[in-house]
This record gives structure tokens, sequence and C-alpha cells, in this order.
């Protein structure tokens, strides 16, 4: 028997709830992505049914009750289908802590329908009859390429203000436009973006910036004001709907020069480098949007190094050697490529270290001729001296100046008579 897939289970959930005589259909963004002939990622179910009845309907020891007070439950499927959140038909009340509503209230679908963010995500589908349920006209939006808020777009963004960065992802990934009372809204409401907290703002930004559309993203914050919001110190000249800064118009290009499979790092650091902004900032910028310890730590080392590895070629080997053995040097070669050809700059020093790195280990990176175990036999104490001699000798055999364990000796007794 062929395994069954998330879409065959997200047909059979529908179908129990139908046996058992209840409403059911698919909703959100899977019918959205149907709709736009994309494959869903995920597939979301609605119903009449009260959560006690979803339970009731597909037994217990397959349900998970976690969001049972806002009307959702999951079920599991088979271990090749995952799991599906069925939702009842709901209404929401005030949303005092601009994320979750204080109350809900179960409805029927239009209802559901209106309390959706824009109208390409209020859309419903029966696949037993294939058939979509449109109250918002999300199908016309689809087809004239435009975000839309559903209702008045102020009151959205009221709810939960990370819609906002929602509408300028969706813009951005399906290359839509916002329409013009959803982006004023948004331009309106955009310092509001400070009240969410910063893990969410990062999780949207992360999935800009990882998505091939990236480019388009930075396009949409920047004429939605949230840029200058979340990256102060990144704020292009001019944030007007009309006007595109010479800083602007590099960003944008560099990102959609960067390959597809440029992670959030890589893009982010690419930002900073077109915007010329200091370490610093770009430090503080990175620990506001709550990445990992690695992401932080990729971004911030792209953008220190991309300029050295440019001159990398008029470079002593020494300083060039221990950045193109990093792990995150080729990544910060694609930064610079992207960048240089942009501005104008020669790439000699990018294409130098891009012929380095087809080097074998053992020359791209050759074993120290000095080690602290040879230095504490010469009793020199772990401390400044011994990290400078261990420095010195190094750099030495990179740059060809030393090549022998014995020569290498030799200077660490001197080093360390004069350190003495």
């Amino acid at each position: 028997m062929p395994r069954k897939t998330p879409r065959d289970f997200a047909i059979d959930v529908v179908r129990e709830l139908r046996s058992a005589g209840f409403e059911a259909m698919w909703a959100g963004g899977c019918v959205r992505d149907q709709v736009m002939g994309l494959p869903p990622s995920d597939f979301d179910v609605a119903t009449n049914a009260l959560p006690d009845q979803i339970r009731e309907v597909f037994r217990e020891r397959r349900t998970l009750s976690i969001g049972a007070a806002f009307g959702v439950i999951t079920v599991l499927g088979p271990k090749s289908a995952g799991s599906i959140e069925v939702a009842t038909f709901r209404q929401d009340g005030r949303y005092s802590d601009g994320r979750h509503p204080d109350s809900v209230t179960f409805s029927n679908a239009f209802a559901d329908a209106q309390r959706r963010d824009f109208t390409i995500n209020g859309l419903f589908y029966d696949p037993l009859q294939d058939k979509v349920i449109d109250y918002v006209d999300g199908q016309r939006d689809i087809s004239n390429r435009l975000i839309r808020s559903i209702g008045e777009p102020s009151q959205r963004i009221d709810e939960d203000k990370l819609r906002m960065l929602r509408a300028v992802r969706f813009a951005a990934k399906f290359e839509f436009a916002i329409e013009e009372k959803t982006l004023l809204a948004i331009r309106e409401h955009a310092a509001e973006i400070q009240s969410v907290s910063r893990e969410r703002i990062g999780t949207e930004i992360k999935k800009m910036l990882g998505h091939t559309s990236r480019g388009l993203a930075y396009y949409w914050l920047n004429r939605t004001d949230l840029l200058r919001q979340i990256f102060p110190a990144l704020h292009p000249e001019t944030s007007s709907l009309s006007d595109v800064s010479p800083i602007e118009h590099l960003c944008r290009s560099a990102l959609a020069n960067l390959p597809a499979s440029a992670d959030p790092p890589t893009a982010l650091a690419c930002i900073m480098l077109a915007h010329q902004a200091k370490q610093s900032s770009n430090s503080a910028m990175c620990q506001a949007l709550k990445w990992s310890n690695k992401e932080i730590e990729k971004t911030l080392w792209i953008s220190a190094n991309v300029e050295t590895l440019a001159n990398a070629d008029q470079l002593p080997w020494s300083i060039v050697q221990p950045l193109i053995i990093s792990p995150f040097c080729p990544d910060a070669l694609t930064v610079g490529k992207a960048l240089f050809a942009l501005r104008g700059q020669s790439d000699s020093g990018l294409r130098f270290c891009t012929l380095k790195l087809e080097l074998p280990k053992d020359s791209l990176d050759p074993p120290h001729l000095l080690t602290g175990s040879d230095l504490m036999q010469l009793n020199i104490k772990p401390g400044p001296v011994f990290a400078r001699i261990l420095n010195r000798t190094r750099q030495l055999q990179l740059d060809d100046e030393l090549h022998t364990r014995e020569d290498a000796l030799e200077l660490a007794k001197q080093m360390a008579k004069v350190d003495m």
C-alpha cells in the first residue's frame, strides 16, 4: 500500500468530519498556494465542529488539545503524513496583547474568513467537490497580484502588529504589490512594530532573507518604513513611496545577485556591507534579531572580513590565510562578488581567494611548526609572551620566511629572552 501523503491525510480529515455530520474544508495558506498553482507546504482544516467534537471524531489518542482555547485541535496522522491543525470557525475578540485574541466566539465560515489577515489567506477549499469558497475576493487579488488586508487595514494591524512584516514577506515571496490602503496603513503604524517581540521579528526577517525574493523584501521593508524601525542604522536616505536612494538600489541589486542557496546571515551581511554600517552597529542589530549564536557569528564575520578578502592579492599571506580557512569564507566571497560588480570595483582579490580555496588542505593550512607543547618544553609558560611567540612563528611560516621546526624553536628562544 502506498504511503499516505499530507495531502491525502488532509482530504481524509475533511471526509471524516463530513461523515460525522459537520462542515469541513481546507483553509488559509494551503488554499492560497493551490489557487496559485504552488504545492502547499502544509494543510489546515476549518470546521463548525467544536473542539470536543473534533476530539470525539478522531479519538483522543489521535489528537492534541494544546490550542483548544482558541478552537484548535491537532489531529495526528500516519508518520508519512504528519499532523493537521483542525480549527473551529470563530470570531475573535479584542487583541489586548497585540498578538492573541482576548476571547473567541465559535461561529461560521463567513465570519471566520473576516478575522484573517489578508484576502489571499482568507480562502476556503472543498477538496471533495474541488471547489474554492471565497468570501473576501481573495481570488481576485491573487489574479491582480495584490496583498490586501481583509476589512480595515488599521484594525488588522492593531490585532497583530506582526502582520505588517507578513505583508512584506508575502509581497516579496509572490512578487505581488501591496494594495494602497494597506501600504499606507503599514507606513502609518510602522513604529508600532517595536511592540512585537524580537524573536518574532527575527523569525520573519529570517524567512525573508532566506528566500530568493530577498531583494524585493528589502524593497518593501523600505517602502513600508519598517526598515527604519527594525534596522535604524541601515536606513537609506529616503523611505518615500516613489524615490529610490542609491543605497537602496545597490542593496536590492546586490541581494538579487546572491545565489538562491544564500542563507539569511549571508544576505544580512550583504545588506550591512551595502550600507557600510559600522561593525558595532552590526553587532547590535544581530543581537536584536535574537538569531542563534552561530548565525550571528557568521553575519558579523562576513561583514567584517569581505573588504580584506577583496584586497587579498595585495596583502601578506599570513593575514589572508586565517580568513580563507574559515568556514564562512566561501559565503563572504559570494557577497563580495555580488557587491563589487555593482560598485565597479576590481574583484582580483576575490578571484585570488577562490583559486586558493582549490588548494589541497595541507598546502592551504599546513601544520604549525611550533605548538604550545613545544614552548612548554622550553619552560615558556602560557601567557602574553607564549601567545606572541606562537603568533609570530606562524606568521613567518605562512609568509615563507620560516621553514623548519628547528628554526622556529631557535626564534622562540630568542623571543623569550627578549621578553624576560
